[in-house]
């Protein structure tokens, strides 16, 4: 994942003119069509009431402004925070952490019950902003909501049998009792990137609330209404308004500052800036989770549908426009169903439609912001001077808007063109031919990231093996990454440089606690007792230690 802060060039505003209905441009490689426009317009959603009442969630009181990637245009002022701002945020948290963590379980997780119906029901709301904030086509802005909910539901009904004290057996059987609890690490710092603005933020949220913590959470400033948005809602499913706290800023000034006062550190974007993260809290002796970046791989096997793979790549690559961390910008194939896959694939890359409206009907949005463009225009201009192909796309769209560039597919690439092994982290995939499982299974391990993988067989048993060996915290087999990510009961997140800790089920939501062993002897201390010396007790425990092995007590 590229760096938490973007920039977004406010000299692009006015760059791109709301486009009208047609075809897309015919200079590209692929004159990719636009989707259908919608009435709705940005000041239809974000109304200056809107701003101003969200705006209060901030502790902070600086002004800076916020752009849509879909025009490039201001879309709201908020305040900024400066590191006192963060400072007293954090003081409000702690102060108010103690008493919601007094609270029984279950009434925490009523809240995450509530919050769930609310956002089901105020979707569109949500599915507004994140569209407006982040340029991405409604249908993946849906993503965001379905993956949420699911969260919601899941620590809502699953936090007693994560959180619950646990029976352990004591050194003593029968004399030692010893109970295992599960206590609050207090208030959590939550560094958000900008390309999930809802899933990041309040997602990643929900099960530190559900453990007893308060929250500091610090949005990147370009995406900060639907953090801000989705903070009230759980203040309206009954949150105390002060467990969740925000700040806004600029990365370099505010982040600091979050490590600096958190008791645990929960953070999401690049891998430069979380090992700087994790210096930080590692200072303090204070743990931290960091989902970092990923250049993921997708292997089409021998016996591969290839036309559900080819379904499947589209998913999987192009999603947000491909500005997800465990989108797939690699594709092995096996030579034996290359041409065929190949084929099958690109035709439906040219068929997508770009758009930027706030309606279902367009297969893929905008990138977030200037920053991103250029680096998919050069990752690809670089590929192609240094002989790669282009077989789809290639061509930004300014005609769509500021900052469309087409879904795009490569050949030919390698070392030691950029797109090889670099993240793109934009709608960019490479396509190889490789000889056998062995071949794909080694070139999908190289590289330094490990984030997700993605496997398509029509044998079970087959793409298992296969996804044993490959070194990504996630697989998904006949699906690019919506499989393993949307199911929370198992844990997500990276090897190698793509991070530490995990996200999603016991992993998830016991990072945010501290366990605590209480251990209740009755009857007789664990010393010499009824007239033993040293000597005779040593004799009597080295007997207990070989008869509770024989009786294989664990």
């Amino acid at each position: 994942m590229t760096d938490s802060e973007s920039t977004k060039s406010a000299a692009a505003a006015g760059a791109g003119a709301p486009p009208a209905t047609g075809a897309g441009s015919a200079t590209g490689t692929n004159p990719v069509a636009q989707a259908p426009a919608a009435a709705r317009t940005a000041a239809d959603v974000v109304t200056p009431e809107l701003v101003a009442r969200l705006a209060r969630g901030v502790v902070g009181s600086g002004r800076s402004a916020s752009h849509t990637p879909y025009t490039g245009e201001v879309l709201a002022e908020l305040p900024v925070s400066d590191p006192a701002d963060v400072t007293a945020a954090f003081e409000r948290a702690r102060a108010a952490q103690p008493a919601w963590a007094a609270l029984p379980l279950r009434s925490r997780a009523a809240v995450l019950l509530r919050f769930h119906d609310l956002l089901l029901d105020r979707q569109t709301e949500a599915l507004d902003l994140i569209q407006l904030e982040t340029g991405k086509a409604r249908s993946h802005a849906h993503e965001e909501v379905q993956s949420v909910a699911v969260e919601a539901r899941h620590y809502g009904r699953a936090a007693r049998s994560y959180l619950g004290p646990r029976r352990r057996t004591g050194v003593v059987p029968a004399l030692t009792r010893v109970t295992e609890l599960r206590q609050p690490k207090g208030v959590i710092g939550q560094i958000v990137p900008w390309n999930y603005p809802l899933e990041l933020s309040v997602g990643d949220a929900l099960p530190a609330f559900a453990a007893g913590n308060a929250v500091v959470m610090k949005p990147d400033s370009e995406t900060a209404l639907t953090a801000l948005w989705a903070r009230g809602l759980l203040v309206e499913a009954g949150l105390p308004p002060d467990v969740f706290q925000v700040v806004l800023g600029e990365g370099p000034v505010v982040g600091p500052e979050v490590v600096r006062h958190a008791d645990y550190v929960s953070f999401t974007g690049s891998t430069r800036t979380g090992r700087e993260v994790a210096r930080g809290a590692a200072e303090r002796l204070v743990g931290a989770s960091l989902e970092l970046g990923g250049k993921n791989a997708m292997l089409v096997l021998a016996d591969a549908d290839v036309e559900k793979a080819a379904a499947g790549a589209v998913r999987g690559c192009f999603s947000s426009a491909g500005q997800l961390c465990v989108s797939i910008e690699r594709i092995y194939v096996h030579e034996s169903v290359a041409d065929a896959f190949t084929e099958r694939f690109v035709a439906r890359v040219k068929a997508m439609r770009l758009g930027s409206a706030l309606a279902y009907g367009a297969d893929m949005g905008s990138l977030c912001g200037e920053r991103q463009l250029k680096t998919v225009s050069a990752h690809v201009e670089d590929a192609v001077a240094k002989g790669a192909t282009v077989l789809a796309g290639g061509t930004a769209r300014p005609d769509v808007g500021p900052y469309f560039y087409e879904p795009t597919v490569l050949t030919g690439v390698e070392e030691p063109m950029a797109v090889c092994a670099d993240e793109t982290f934009g709608p960019v995939v490479s396509v190889y031919r490789v000889r056998d499982d062995e071949e794909a299974v080694v070139r999908a391990n190289e590289g330094r990231y490990g984030l997700n993988a993605s496997v398509w067989t029509r044998s079970p048993r087959h793409g298992a093996s296969v996804a044993r060996r490959l070194r990504t915290g996630t697989v998904n087999v006949n699906e690019g990454y919506a499989a393993a990510y949307g199911s929370v009961r198992a844990p997500m997140g990276g090897m190698k440089d793509s991070g530490l800790g995990r996200r999603h089920g016991a992993d998830g939501i016991l990072k945010f606690t501290e366990v605590q062993t209480v251990a209740r002897q009755s009857l007789l201390p664990l010393a010499p007792s009824f007239g033993m010396d040293d000597a005779s007790y040593a004799r009597f425990m080295t007997r207990s230690l070989r008869a509770m092995k024989a009786i294989r007590l664990r």
